[in-house]
């Protein structure tokens, strides 16, 4: 099966991004944002209900963290974003990435440029240049994701002495909106109609024209694979609203962070077939040989999905990094 991880390098681009600048695919509780002139309201410090949910403070069994060296390169058995899919099996955790990405994996956001700038700027450089290493096994065998995000603050909080706190702010965002009220798109259904998350999923032709309705063998996540005419097909299983308007801004360049306004509760199952912005040739005479007729990425939301983004203001949480250290020896 030829999969098109066109999302997953994208996040991991904007992971490994904080590994050399910065940070850098929501069901996001936590959007962090630039706070330029904004007016923190009442409920800074508000736990996200992810974390409620997920049962409390945690720690793993055991940790080490080390410098990763010169020549190292970002990896991960667990990636470092805001998806919800299984942990491998033994709930171990290994990886070498920046603080920034096991901050955006503990705190469960994905910044873009202008908000990464503001969340991790202030931060001495070691911190978005610098990669660590850490191994570490989770005190129970199978462990969720949110679970792991838990022990993940506890571990930098110890190690790493950081500490952050929340603040929310009224700011210009585009809300992801249905166009006609009550009304799915044809390819957009509740997880319920279409088969359960343990169900065999067969797996995709892509000598077939026809798009798959269902492709995704994994619920939790979204992901893309590559199709005909240059297009790419985005799905996912068993996921919120919420999360698509979080992975909207790792597909197409938007200079405000986008919200859930749907009014869509639950969870979902989607395909959305689109020519993706990153194909585009620059110029028209660039490869006249490609064929790009696909729609675009809004025109496929609107289309397929039902939905269009509408900007206006809303309250966004924010993430805001108070202090951190060099971590402590092991």
């Amino acid at each position: 099966m030829r999969f098109n991880h066109r999302v997953r390098i994208r996040v991991a681009g904007l992971v490994a991004l904080a590994s050399t600048v910065v940070l850098g695919l929501a069901n996001m509780p936590l959007k962090a944002q630039a706070t330029t002139g904004e007016t923190p309201s009442a409920n800074s410090n508000t736990t996200p209900a992810w974390q409620i949910a997920a049962g409390g403070p945690m720690s793993f069994e055991v940790a080490s963290i080390r410098p990763a060296g010169p020549g190292a390169r970002f990896r991960t058995n667990v990636n470092l974003n805001m998806e919800d899919e299984p942990i491998p099996i033994g709930g171990r955790f290994s990886a070498t990435a920046s603080l920034g990405g096991y901050i955006a994996l503990a705190y469960k956001f994905l910044p873009t440029g202008p908000q990464s700038d503001a969340v991790f700027g202030h931060l001495p450089k070691w911190a978005t240049t610098d990669l660590f290493t850490i191994e570490a096994k989770a005190p129970m065998a199978n462990p969720s994701k949110d679970q792991m995000r838990l022990m993940m603050q506890s571990l930098l909080a110890e190690r790493f002495k950081l500490a952050v706190h929340f603040e929310t702010h009224d700011v210009p965002v585009m809300a992801l909106v249905l166009v006609e009220p009550g009304k799915l798109g044809f390819r957009l259904r509740p997880h319920s109609q279409g088969p359960p998350c343990d169900a065999k999923i067969p797996p995709v032709d892509h000598n077939s024209p026809k798009i798959p309705d269902v492709w995704r063998s994994i619920c939790g996540d979204l992901q893309l694979i590559e199709w005909t005419n240059n297009t790419v097909i985005l799905g996912s299983r068993n996921t919120t609203m919420e999360m698509l308007a979080d992975y909207v801004p790792a597909l197409v360049q938007l200079d405000r962070p986008i919200v859930d306004q749907t009014g869509l509760n639950g969870k979902y199952d989607y395909e959305v077939n689109f020519a993706p912005q990153w194909r585009m040739p620059k110029e028209q005479s660039t490869d006249t040989q490609l064929d790009f007729t696909g729609p675009t990425f809004f025109e496929a939301l609107k289309d397929q999905l039902g939905f269009k983004l509408k900007p206006t203001r809303a309250p966004v949480q924010t993430l805001v990094i108070d202090h951190v250290e060099q971590p402590s020896p092991n």
